[in-house]
């Protein structure tokens, strides 16, 4: 039996099914598919970037250099260290989340997939077309990943948790990290170019305006 108030509009709000459970069934939907979708995309715009064969994003060149050494896919190698790289986050007392063991799985499996099925590209123009489309869907894939709030990257985590127990700036923690990845994945083979400084300079400011656009409200 429902019970009767003298409330305008309390009656329809009580037997709504599609009220604040419904919302919040939505919301994390959205979350779910933008959280997918992101990881997509993100190993793409990777794949993007190694075919053009004009540098790829700092983590790569490690990804790359390592792969070459190993004689391993490149995808696989990212899965790896995406993993053992959470094992430094016990230490940090960081917290993975979904999007975090997501991330670790997804994008690796993802970028092999994107090599498998896109050639090698000759065309200067056409392999610059690939970098500037890879910075840009990496840019929409980051701002997509990290607007559900489901829990960083396993590398974003490592750089957050080194921050918070160093007293660092982000800047120059991000910055050190980086560029010593860079270092040891060229001394290994990888490859440094246009779509590495280009990607270092851009991603930054493209992140920034994108992630208000794509990030998920979590509470009414």
């Amino acid at each position: 039996m429902v019970r009767m108030t003298s409330r305008p509009g309390a009656l329809s709000r009580s037997t709504d099914p599609q009220g604040r459970g419904g919302t919040a069934s939505r919301r994390l939907s959205r979350r779910l598919v933008q959280l997918y979708a992101g990881l997509v995309l993100y190993g793409v715009s990777m794949g993007l970037l190694v075919r053009a064969q004009l540098g790829v994003i700092p983590w790569d060149v490690l990804h790359q250099g390592l792969s070459r050494q190993l004689g391993v896919s490149m995808g696989t190698v990212v899965v790896a260290l995406s993993l053992l790289l959470l094992l430094l986050w016990i230490p940090l007392r960081e917290r993975p989340g979904l999007g975090t063991i997501s991330n670790a799985l997804v994008v690796g499996v993802v970028l092999d997939a994107t090599l498998a099925v896109l050639p090698p590209v000759e065309a200067m123009p056409l392999r610059v077309l690939l970098v500037v489309t890879g910075v840009l869907l990496n840019a929409v894939a980051t701002a997509g990943y990290i607007g559900v709030h489901l829990g960083p990257g396993p590398r974003d985590g490592l750089m957050t948790g080194l921050v918070r127990r160093t007293g660092g700036s982000v800047r120059v923690v991000r910055t050190s990290i980086e560029a010593t990845v860079v270092l040891v994945g060229w001394l290994l083979g990888g490859s440094v170019g246009l779509g590495t400084v280009l990607y270092a300079l851009a991603i930054g400011p493209l992140v920034q305006v994108l992630l208000p656009r794509l990030s998920v409200r979590l509470h009414a």
